[in-house]
């Protein structure tokens, strides 16, 4: 019977099988989360094109629906379209502030009369450096905006029509928390100091438990009625949503 040896591997080999189990652990890894990432964006596209019901020919005339393309009695100056009809585009070289020249061309199939390519004078600077009133921003009704300290949510952004700027006309801001349900500051005011001594008030800004509280103890025997119209008429005590007065 043959006689086995013991089989003998050294610490530099043992360093170098690990390495090379090391590297290609790696190159798996890169392989299979390149391929996640191409399947996950191909995917994201083809779903927001499903969402839309649009081909891509579509998504690039979707413009049309609010620009004139069809009636030929009416047809305005180029130069007076505003956005989506036209696209204005200008060099990141301008210093901000200054008003310079926005080289503007208007969209295929884009009815006007006049060059298709005209100049604009705009301010310099980003969609997101607009004013308040130079863009519309969704509204969130799920923030406290009576907190202490103020409640801030980002929320998308778009440009007016009217107003020129540079990079994207749709952006993320950070907004503070305002908004309103309809309840009036003073209607709770006057059921404050004529009906508080039954919880109207609290009832009415939904307040359910201090109100039966309020109900069961007659105000407070006068105390509570009085702390709640003060609170109220300082803006202190607000609705129970968090929400704003009117």
């Amino acid at each position: 019977m043959p006689r086995l040896l013991p089989l003998r591997i050294s610490i530099k080999d043992c360093l170098v099988l690990v390495i090379l189990i090391i590297f290609n652990t790696i190159h798996i890894t890169d392989m299979a989360n390149n391929n996640m990432d191409i399947q996950s964006k191909e995917k994201k596209v083809k779903d927001d094109t499903a969402d839309k019901g649009l081909s891509f020919n579509e998504m690039e005339e979707e413009y049309l629906k609010s620009c004139p393309y069809s009636d030929k009695e009416n047809i305005s100056l180029c130069s007076s379209l505003l956005y989506p009809c036209i696209s204005c585009d200008r060099s990141i070289d301008c210093r901000y502030g200054e008003f310079c020249n926005y080289n503007c061309t208007v969209k295929p199939k884009v009815l006007c009369s006049g060059t298709k390519t005209f100049n604009k004078t705009a301010m310099c600077r980003f969609c997101y450096q607009t004013e308040t009133w130079e863009h519309r921003c969704e509204q969130k009704a799920n923030c406290n905006s009576l907190a202490s300290p103020l409640n801030y949510y980002l929320t998308n952004c778009t440009v007016s029509d009217d107003i020129i700027c540079l990079g994207r006309r749709r952006f993320l801001k950070k907004i503070r928390c305002s908004w309103t349900a309809g309840t009036r500051w003073g209607t709770a005011l006057l059921l404050a100091l004529t009906l508080g001594g039954f919880g109207a008030d609290r009832f009415y800004l939904g307040h359910w438990q201090e109100g039966i509280g309020k109900l069961f103890s007659f105000g407070g025997l006068g105390v509570w009625t009085l702390v709640d119209a003060l609170l109220i008429g300082i803006h202190h005590l607000g609705p129970a949503d968090g929400s704003l007065y009117i």
